[in-house]
């Protein structure tokens, strides 16, 4: 009598009638349930709300291992239910990617302050509380040009903003113009109380604000670096319009993103950052967080773009964000990635 493989739960987020209906073939995800299938593991389907919590709970108790992909925000709806019950799963010993814990290191904008130093980092402030805020982020602005402001948790450009004076402060007024990195945003003109008021919010259940120099190169596009722990899978480049000043004039329209051309690891173009990536900035990045190997998610990516160009006028690489909660669409090769690394860890090296 042979052992049961191994079983794996995908978590995605969905209605009750999309947890019913849902198979390894009818989703997003299809192929990675065919490539972990294919190495000997039993992926099944985890469809999660608030509503059904405690079954999906009860689901997750009864498998080998979970892969979540659940945004942070979406609709309204946030992971306050769900990371305690990935907690309470991962305490039976129980593999979780990405942990909620590695979320709150990794994938929130603090990380770009906390990594400041590594070679991705740049002139990087973090203010915790509103009046902090408040106090440094003006001085700082006024000296320094255009800045890029991050909320910490969120996706999608929200909470993101590029913050940009429009004249020298006057009448006790300074006015700005600030865009938002989400899709449809175009410019506006504010005062610069008036904004620093509306992003008060963004300190609530302890948040915080982070603090960048705005890039120069943005319009030159944006390259994600595909890992699944500390091995790169893959490249997706892509010209961004978030941030990105629309033309101005009568019936304006917001710009539209190009298509993400999607690169595998082995893409020559990629290779320096690639390099980087495996050998020094990732190794300097646990260090710093504080995050094992073992811990490291089953799929993850940091976003770059491109910096000044160095002595030698090689480009450098300035990294934006983490994204750990929700990485989707993946390159091509990177599922059967997935699968080797799920497969290591729960049958051993393949």
């Amino acid at each position: 009598m042979t052992n049961a493989p191994p079983r794996i739960a995908i978590v995605w987020r969905g209605d009750r009638d999309a947890r019913r209906a849902a198979t390894p073939q009818n989703n997003r995800f299809h192929r990675i349930f065919e490539e972990l299938a294919a190495v000997g593991l039993a992926p099944e389907p985890a469809v999660f709300d608030e509503e059904f919590a405690d079954e999906v709970l009860e689901q997750l108790l009864a498998v080998d291992a979970v892969l979540v992909w659940v945004n942070p925000l979406d609709d309204g709806k946030t992971r306050k239910i769900l990371d305690p019950l990935l907690r309470q799963v991962a305490v039976t010993g129980r593999f979780i990617s990405a942990h909620p814990d590695v979320i709150l290191m990794m994938g929130v904008k603090e990380v770009l302050y906390e990594t400041r130093h590594i070679g991705w980092g740049v002139d990087t402030r973090l203010y915790r509380t509103a009046t902090d805020f408040r106090q440094a982020f003006v001085p700082t602005f006024l000296a320094a040009g255009p800045r890029v402001l991050k909320q910490n948790r969120g996706n999608a450009g929200q909470g993101i903003w590029k913050v940009e004076l429009i004249g020298a402060p006057a009448d006790g007024e300074t006015l700005i113009s600030v865009l938002e990195a989400k899709s449809g945003s175009v410019p506006e003109a504010i005062d610069l109380s008036d904004f620093i008021s509306r992003c008060e919010s963004y300190f609530t259940e302890d948040g915080c604000i982070v603090d960048q120099p705005f890039q120069s190169r943005l319009p030159e596009g944006m390259i994600r670096c595909y890992l699944s722990g500390s091995r790169v899978v893959g490249f997706g480049q892509q010209l961004v319009k978030a941030l990105v000043t629309p033309p101005s004039g009568p019936g304006r329209e917001p710009l539209q993103p190009g298509p993400r051309i999607m690169n595998p690891a082995s893409a020559e173009p990629f290779q320096t950052l690639r390099t980087r990536m495996e050998r020094e900035w990732t190794p300097e990045m646990m260090s710093t967080l504080g995050i094992e190997a073992a811990s490291l998610p089953i799929i993850w990516d940091a976003d770059f773009l491109y910096g000044p160009p160095d002595a030698s006028g090689n480009d450098t690489y300035v990294l934006c964000e983490i994204n750990v909660s929700s990485v989707f669409a993946i390159p091509d090769e990177a599922p059967a990635e997935i699968a080797r690394a799920m497969a290591s860890r729960l049958i051993g090296p393949q």
